[in-house]
């Protein structure tokens, strides 16, 4: 397996993306989970841009002991001067020089003939030379500028004393064709050639980065850079987590492979994501939180008899504990059942088919079910009650400036039976309209709300304790509506009254609780 080196940049390019402005202590921190991930270099900044990314840069370089520390320089000795002086104190110094080569820069912003560039960047790598023993160079651009020119820019690099030329594709623009083509040219045409590493930057403007950095490695590219996240200037670069496993899942492809210590990087991944302030989008690969995430029932299935059958790369692979089966409205019987016997419930086939149904009646109004919410429902489910009443449906009318109205529809020995009423609140309200239909005179004691589960779309359950006579009875009901909540623990409260008093379980005084 050929080894593929890993050039971190998150804390240059990456601090690139808009709104981020790591300070020095943070730089640190990530400097050295990246230690631990393993990179072979780090690019801690650009030393020239500041007196804070120099004193930033010179942090990271005495803090790092087992990875080369990298400061961006232009092709200019007072850059190069500026580097020097932030790389002091580390261990193994790499100075990353650049100058632009393609047709667009040299015109519009360089204001160079080709030979000025390639005198300029000749010069750089000659004065660079007498204070670093490892240089890389990158012809800014490189996948727009003419490969013959191209060729020329590598072979002078070579020949000044790089030891690393870097091929940006700094626009994201070209297609995992055309960029692994340029590393395959390059291999063939430059005179030593072989005595260099060739490193492949690429952003993700079109969305590329990552197949285009393959490409590379397919075309003999000996390192890639990029970023964790994939975070970075535009459109951001290239993910290393993506490529590590790519490399690692198809190595049987590839042939090579990094030396990242693959489980840091789901630690590393949160890392930067709370420093930068940038979340992971769920879908993100690798780190996103979807992406062990299954919710179709048919994956859900799949997964519970074979983990294989929908998940190439394991969750332990990168860090995490396991695979997520997301219980939602597409989930199947056969992972609802595995989430009940995980939570300590075992239900027989009829009261799971039940309890199925619930959950999924509850799945269409909620987006996600958490395990709150099961216990919940199963804990109302197994509640053996006879329901002489039963709520079908509900309406309320409120408005802060009119009286609040409720009308109800309760279904009993099979017939509906309707009423409406006004009160001091909608819960009044419906509980008198409540008290019409069921003809039950109670006393409302005491009623609770409390969230289930959390977020907007939290489940509310709701605890009543009415009274009658001799009789107290205790009601719940759980809803993603805490109206609706409302109304089914009191017709709960109001069933379990009405089967005491068949049962003449009446209130117990003394030194016994009440029922």
């Amino acid at each position: 397996m050929r080894k593929i080196y890993i050039f971190d940049t998150t804390l240059r390019d990456g601090e690139q993306s808009p709104g981020v402005n790591l300070n020095t202590q943070e730089k640190v921190e990530i400097a050295l989970q990246l230690e631990k991930l393993g990179v072979d270099r780090m690019e801690a900044g650009f030393p020239a841009a500041s007196p804070g990314d120099l004193a930033a840069v010179n942090a990271v370089a005495r803090a790092v002991k087992n990875a080369s520390v990298v400061a961006l320089s232009r092709s200019r000795e007072q850059d190069i001067e500026a580097a020097r002086e932030a790389l002091q104190g580390a261990q193994d110094p790499t100075l990353h020089l650049f100058l632009a080569s393609s047709p667009i820069h040299r015109k519009y912003k360089l204001r160079m003939e080709k030979h000025q560039v390639l005198e300029t960047a000749e010069a750089a790598i000659r004065y660079a030379k007498k204070y670093f023993s490892r240089i890389e160079f990158s012809p800014e651009d490189a996948g727009r500028t003419e490969i013959d020119f191209l060729c020329e820019v590598v072979a002078m690099a070579i020949r000044a004393g790089a030891t690393v030329v870097n091929i940006p594709d700094t626009v994201g623009y070209l297609s995992p064709y055309e960029y692994g083509n340029i590393f395959k040219t390059l291999k063939e045409k430059v005179p030593g050639i072989e005595n260099i590493q060739l490193s492949a930057h690429c952003h993700d403007d079109l969305g590329l980065a990552t197949a285009n950095a393959l490409a590379a490695i397919l075309n003999g590219a000996d390192q890639i850079e990029g970023t964790i996240n994939g975070i970075g200037e535009r459109a951001g670069n290239t993910a290393i987590e993506e490529v590590a496993l790519a490399l690692e899942t198809r190595a049987d492809f590839f042939q090579a492979k990094t030396g990242l210590v693959l489980t840091e990087i789901a630690r590393t991944s949160r890392l930067v994501s709370k420093l930068t302030g940038m979340p992971v989008p769920g879908n993100k690969a690798i780190v996103g939180a979807n992406a062990f995430a299954h919710e179709s029932g048919i994956h859900q299935d799949g997964m519970l008899k074979e983990k294989t059958t929908y998940e190439i790369i394991s969750p332990a692979t990168i860090g995490l504990k396991d695979s997520k089966l997301v219980l939602g409205k597409h989930s199947g019987r056969h992972a609802f059942k595995e989430k009940l016997i995980d939570l300590g419930y075992e239900l027989n086939d009829e009261k799971l088919n039940e309890a199925f149904a619930k959950f999924k009646n509850l799945a269409d109004r909620k987006k996600d079910v958490s395990d709150e919410d099961i216990r919940a429902l199963i804990e109302e489910k197994l509640i053996q009650t006879p329901e002489v009443f039963v709520l079908e449906t509900i309406q309320v009318s409120y408005g802060n400036q009119s009286v609040p109205s409720a009308i109800v529809r309760i279904v009993k020995d099979g017939n509906r039976l309707e009423e409406a009423a006004i009160g001091n609140g909608s819960v009044d309200a419906i509980y008198k309209a409540i008290d019409k239909v069921t003809q039950e005179e109670v006393e409302l004691q005491d009623y609770s709300i409390k969230s289930v589960s959390h977020g907007k779309d939290a489940l509310g359950e709701v605890h009543v304790l009415l009274a009658q006579g001799d009789y107290s009875a205790q009601g719940r009901g759980i809803s993603t509506d805490i109206l609706e909540a409302s109304a089914k623990a009191y017709l709960d409260a109001i069933n379990r009254l009405i089967d005491k008093r068949s049962r003449g379980e009446k209130k117990r005084h003394g030194n016994m609780t009440l029922i």
